[in-house]
């Protein structure tokens, strides 16, 4: 602001005194500004640290979704905590009515086994956390990540298995009560806890073994198998172990879904991702494909048709539209929906 005609000028002190003035009210800002300036995020720990991968799709060798992994209950998540959780005691339990019954789903038929034969597998197994903590598995009951439980294709719900890391020889006894994964490369979904237990929370996925077991079962006690050898000073020529080949048990084989032809005449269209002889797992694995293609905008709904329950997705009103979320649903599934009428 430029000063009145009848002002009189500074004298030398009071330009002195002004410029003290100003300097001390500068600091003072500066100062205000530094302890307001926003702070950079913490780099997150590695258990908190998610796989690479995009927002809605899996990593393709286990690992977790984005928005997945361990929960923010630091106790809970604790290494102590987590090593203190017991393995599940198996015990007789009535097979779920509804949870063992053949279902498809992204294209693939699933037969459950509902007798107590040994079991034995071998092959990849991952893990789901906390975007599915507190929802509901196949046979009614609510997950736990920090209980000592599994998923499966076709054992039966419920049902126990000890599941063995040879590359650590390390191994625990879970609990059998929700179906999955649905990935042709792996095998078994275990619990947050159990990944823990078996060291492979963090890679996401890992080799293993698993055996069935029943109550009173002696095999409950996990078996002696020798660790990797510790390499010495000069290290020996290492002997590569011959890595198991995961083998397919009680898969049959894909059938062939007819679907009426896809004509130009305006009818709406939708993506099956699966059908079931039972409403209720119906449900659940819609519940369940919301919450993995979160970023799909269309509703995805059971409808019942030619005596089965049809998870769909959709409608679209142009084929190209359906195309364009097929393929997506095909690269973060690694399998294509069958694209059909109502």
């Amino acid at each position: 602001m430029p000063l009145p005609a009848n002002a009189s000028p500074l004298s030398a002190h009071q330009h002195h005194r002004l410029a003290t003035v100003i300097a001390g009210l500068v600091l003072v800002s500066f100062l205000a500004a530094c302890s307001s300036a926003p702070k950079s995020p913490a780099v997150p720990s590695p258990a908190q640290k998610p796989a690479p991968s995009t927002a809605s799709k899996p990593s393709g060798q286990g690992g977790y979704y984005l928005d997945d992994g361990p929960g923010a209950d630091a106790g809970k998540n604790s290494p102590a905590h987590l090593d203190s959780i017991a393995d599940a005691v198996p015990h007789a339990e009535k097979f779920h009515s509804g949870a063992n019954k053949p279902y498809t789903v992204f294209g693939r038929s699933y037969a459950p086994v509902v007798n107590n034969d040994p079991f034995r597998q071998s092959g990849i197994a991952s893990w789901y956390g906390r975007k599915f903590h507190g929802n509901m598995t196949s046979n009614g009951e609510i997950y736990d990540m920090y209980a000592m439980t599994a998923a499966h294709p076709t054992l039966p719900l419920p049902s126990y298995v000890r599941v063995t890391n040879p590359a650590n020889a390390k191994s625990v006894v879970v609990r059998v009560n929700d179906r999955g994964p649905f990935h042709s490369d792996r095998i078994i979904d275990l619990s947050y806890a159990a990944a823990h237990r078996l060291d492979i929370a963090r890679r996401g996925s890992a080799q293993v073994t698993v055996e069935r077991v029943f109550a009173g079962d002696r095999s409950v006690v996990p078996p002696r198998i020798s660790p990797p050898p510790v390499r010495t000073t000069t290290p020996p020529p290492v002997a590569t172990a011959p890595i198991p080949t995961p083998t397919v048990v009680n898969t049959p084989p894909q059938p062939v879904i007819a679907t009426s032809p896809i004509t130009a005449d305006g009818t709406q269209l939708f993506l099956q991702l699966g059908a079931f002889s039972s409403q209720e797992n119906a449900n659940i694995f819609r519940d369940r494909m919301a919450r993995e293609l979160d970023w799909n905008r269309e509703p995805i709904i059971a409808v019942f048709k030619d005596g089965l329950w049809r998870v769909r997705l959709g409608p679209y009103t142009t084929r190209i539209e359906a195309e364009a979320i097929q393929a997506r649903v095909k690269q973060s599934h690694d399998f294509s929906p069958v694209i059909s009428k109502p």
